[in-house]
Order: structure tokens, then sequence, then C-alpha cells
């Protein structure tokens, strides 16, 4: 027995597929997304359908992002849903969600994410929270617990910070791998995040958080004394009031925010912090492991 193939499609590695099966568990994400008549729906990834359908029956049409040119291809000719459906067959990480927002019907995003490329598709997403009413993802709970965590927090991090300084965040619900086919080796969890409506602390520059962020996050086990010595010195920290001897988990949003307004306002003449060069080769052999596995598999039926 293939436990990768579900419906007659066979899981892709490459795409990070995992099909929802649990009819009670698709029904409590429906529920916690409540899709409306008349509203501007978008799913990422809709797969097999899982999601697709209950909610095309409580909304009517919606639109779809979907790369997998199979399962695009099954989703065109569906005998139910095809005709409420809008399929954009592109990826998700290079597409402009803008083009289907209006101020009339601001974006209603939900999905059930790639765990392999989930924090570079938020992060992408938030490029146009502005244009959003709210988000429902499917994620890895640990990604979930990212997000949501707060300082002093081991889970806390670039994530954490970038995310709740854009959206109001919710968990919602936790999913055990048996949920799926094939059944990923993680639990995973739904998040809901609502951009804000107003951000009362401004950053100068989102750029500039992201940086710091960086800076203290791939070293976060020194003190913000060495993981900052190249974008703000001990006694700009002092001056900042801002403890030199706190670990990067230690500092609040609000202090992060502080520092990246700092330097918006005394550039350091240094290259921006860029990710760690291991992550960036991990990154490239993971690119290459799963091309050769697509390569390798079979076709869809």
């Amino acid at each position: 027995m293939n436990d990768k193939k579900h419906l007659g499609h066979q899981a892709k590695k490459r795409f990070g597929q995992n099909f929802l099966h649990n009819e009670a568990v698709i029904s409590d994400i429906v529920d916690a997304i409540n899709p409306e008549p008349g509203e501007n729906l978008i799913e990422i990834g809709p797969g097999l359908g899982a999601l697709t359908e209950p909610v095309i029956e409580r909304a009517g049409k919606i639109s779809v992002v979907e790369l997998d040119r199979d399962l695009a291809h099954r989703l065109r000719h569906h005998p139910f849903i095809a005709k409420d459906l809008t399929i954009y067959e592109t990826d998700a990480l290079k597409f402009d969600f803008a083009e289907l927002a209006s101020e009339e019907k601001p974006l209603r995003i939900f999905g059930n994410l790639p765990y392999n490329i989930s924090t570079p598709l938020i992060f992408h997403l938030l490029t146009f929270k502005d244009k959003v009413q709210d988000m429902h993802f499917m994620l890895q709970k640990e990604v979930v617990e990212r997000m949501a965590a707060g300082p002093h927090c081991k889970a806390y991090g670039r994530l954490s910070i970038m995310t709740q300084y854009q959206c109001q965040v919710f968990p919602v619900m936790e999913i055990g791998p048996e949920a799926f086919k094939p059944a990923p080796k993680v639990d995973s969890a739904i998040v809901r995040l609502i951009p804000h409506a107003h951000i009362a602390n401004p950053v100068k520059d989102i750029n500039a958080l992201n940086t710091i962020c960086l800076a203290a996050f791939n070293q976060r086990r020194k003190t913000i004394r060495n993981t900052f010595k190249k974008l703000i010195s001990e006694a700009q920290l002092t001056a900042l009031n801002i403890d030199a001897n706190l670990r990067p988990e230690n500092l609040t949003l609000d202090e992060y925010i502080k520092l990246a307004n700092f330097i918006v306002d005394n550039p350091p003449e240094v290259a921006p912090v860029k990710e760690k060069r291991h992550m960036a080769k991990n990154k490239i052999a993971q690119r290459a492991n799963n091309k050769a596995e697509e390569d390798s598999a079979p076709e869809a039926e």
C-alpha cells in the first residue's frame, strides 16, 4: 500500500504535500475560517479540495493559488466546484496578492501551507497586510508557537517579532499527524492572523526591524552587546536605556522597534545582516534533494 497516494494523487515532497482527510478536523477548520457569501476568499494550495469544497458550499465562488499542475488540472475538471473556482496556477511565493484585492473586498486568505516554505511564505504574505482582512493557516505546530511567542521564551525570535508587529496572532487549534495522508512527522496547528488596523508604535523602516532581528537571532545565545556590535555600540545601547547584558530573547517588541528606528537615524557603516551561510547552504542542498525526489517520483494518476 502506497501511503503517499491519496484519491489517486501521488503526494510530492517537492511541494510539501500532506492532504487533510479527517472530516471532523476539516469541519472545525472551516468553522474557524467562517466563510460568508460575497467575501474575497483566496486559498493557497487547495490540493485535492478538502477545504475548498466546504468553503465553496458556504461562500460560493473563491480563488485558489496552486503550483502543482496536476492538481490544478484536477480542479479545472472537478465535477462539482470547477465552475466556482478562479485558479491561479503559480507559485504563491511569487504571486502578487494585491491583484485580487479591492477597498470594498479585502482579502481573506487561508490554506494548508507547505511546511517546507511556510516561513518565507508568511513573510511574503505580510507585505500585502494592508489589503488583508484576515488569514487562517495550517502550519507546523512549532511555527505557530514561534509566531505567538513572547519575550523570555526559546520560541521567541524574528518570526515572533515581525509577525506580531504587523498582526494579531491567535493560535486556534492543534491537529495530529493522523489527520493527514501522508502523515507528517510533526504536529500541526491552525493560526489566525488579523493585520493591525493601526500600529501605535510604528517602525520607521520595516527592513531595519528585519535587519535588527536577523543580527539578534543569528546569534541568540550571545548577549546583545555582541550580537549588535556591528550595528549599535554598547554606549549607544546604554543611551537607549537597553541593558547590553541581555540576550536577544529578553528584549520586547517595543525595544526592537526602538533599535530599528535608531539604525534608521544612525545608519551603521556595514553591510546588511544576512542569514547564516550554513543556513543558505542547507537550503541549496534541500532544493537539490527535493528536485531529485521529484524527478524519480511516479506520475500522478
